[in-house]
């Protein structure tokens, strides 16, 4: 019994040190250049987030959390917009092309989804493996959080709201 909360506690333990390291590289930090390749075959870059509040939320179609949480993003996006804010979702390499795309279709996702089938673009940001993992940049294209599992959306918003209202440039 005794080495069953034993082993709880280090994974415990590894969870909070792994969220803790992912949150504690999220200061005013640059967002890693990055080239992302969209389902349509076009490509965007980190440099094409600046003068946007910019949601990166990596996902795969496998993952529950991520599945749940994506009526959320919709809602954050169609929310914010019109006011400068976007939402890029970039599938995990292990996600199969074709399962993405029927995500996508199906779920009529209204914002970007990229595929990151080498897995350079997690590797970049932090060596992503947990999902969701979701990085919110500012209009600098700053790195001010992120987290890993579903954020709380109602903090989320007052966030968003935030950085929506601070100028371009400091």
């Amino acid at each position: 019994m005794a080495s069953k909360h034993w082993i709880a506690g280090v994974l415990a333990a590894a969870v909070l040190g792994v969220g803790a390291w992912v949150y504690s590289g999220a200061g005013q930090s640059a967002a890693p250049q990055s080239t992302f390749v969209l389902l349509d075959g076009s490509q965007q870059t980190t440099t094409d987030f600046k003068g946007k509040v910019t949601l990166v939320n990596f996902w795969a179609t496998s993952c529950t959390t991520c599945v749940g949480e994506m009526p959320e993003v919709i809602n954050t996006y169609q929310k914010y917009k019109d006011r400068g804010f976007d939402t890029l979702a970039v599938a995990m390499s292990y996600d199969p092309p074709s399962y993405v795309v029927n995500f996508v279709e199906s779920r009529k996702l209204p914002f970007k989804v990229a595929l990151d089938n080498t897995g350079q673009v997690a590797k970049a940001w932090g060596d992503v493996q947990l999902t969701p993992s979701t990085f919110i940049v500012n209009k600098r294209g700053e790195i001010v959080k992120s987290y890993v599992g579903a954020p709380d959306f109602a903090e989320l918003h007052k966030l968003i709201e935030k950085l929506l209202a601070e100028p371009a440039t400091v």
